[in-house]
């Protein structure tokens, strides 16, 4: 999925497209260095080095260094789970299992102290990054809403609040006990409280 254009994008989609090359290529260098460096040492400056570009063709790109983060950390946004229809306990699986995927990656690991400390700090900025999973909640919605119309899923569910279950969850564990969150008894544990909840 695309980020949503900041007003540095907007103001520059006048002027000749962007080059996909030099996109990835800063992408790339970004990636590069949170893994060497991580998110607090990490400059505009260092990446459009790296990259062999420069600082301004990265802000032409990127309002912040959040945001060049958040894209390089997570490039993509599935635009639709990939289980076929008709199963929403294989939808929760495969949802947990990319969670788990995402969240374990050291790229993804490096940015997040970085990320969270600047999304809070600045509201704007949080705003911009989060609108860049709104395919990401328009494709578990749909799924819900077929799993309630097959009376699979209770009418309530809020699909957001699922996404916010299934990432928090995973980023707990993360941070608490990164060696269980690999295994399959945490995967198949926590999509069974998804799936049942805990009332008996």
């Amino acid at each position: 999925m695309k980020a949503e254009p900041s007003s540095v994008d907007k103001a520059s989609s006048a002027g000749r497209p962007r080059d996909p090359r030099i996109d990835a290529a800063i992408l790339r260098a970004t990636a590069e260095l949170l893994a060497e460096i991580g998110y607090s040492n990490l400059t505009m400056t260092a990446v459009a080095e790296r990259a062999g570009t420069t600082k301004t063709a990265l802000y032409r790109r990127w309002a912040s260094k959040a945001e060049l983060v958040h894209e390089a950390a997570f490039p993509a946004v599935p635009t639709a789970i990939q289980t076929p229809p008709g199963d929403i306990a294989a939808d929760l699986h495969a949802m947990v299992e990319a969670a788990r995927s995402v969240f374990t990656s050291p790229v993804v690991r490096a940015a997040l102290p970085g990320l969270i400390a600047d999304m809070s700090a600045d509201a704007d900025l949080g705003v911009r990054v989060r609108a860049r999973f709104t395919d990401l909640f328009a494709a578990v919605r749909i799924r819900l809403q077929d799993a309630i119309a097959r009376g699979q899923v209770r009418a309530d569910v809020d699909a957001a609040r699922l996404v916010d279950l299934i990432g928090g969850a995973t980023l707990l564990a993360l941070l608490q006990d990164p060696e269980q969150l690999t295994t399959q008894a945490w995967l198949d544990g926590t999509v069974a409280i998804l799936c049942h909840g805990v009332i008996p």
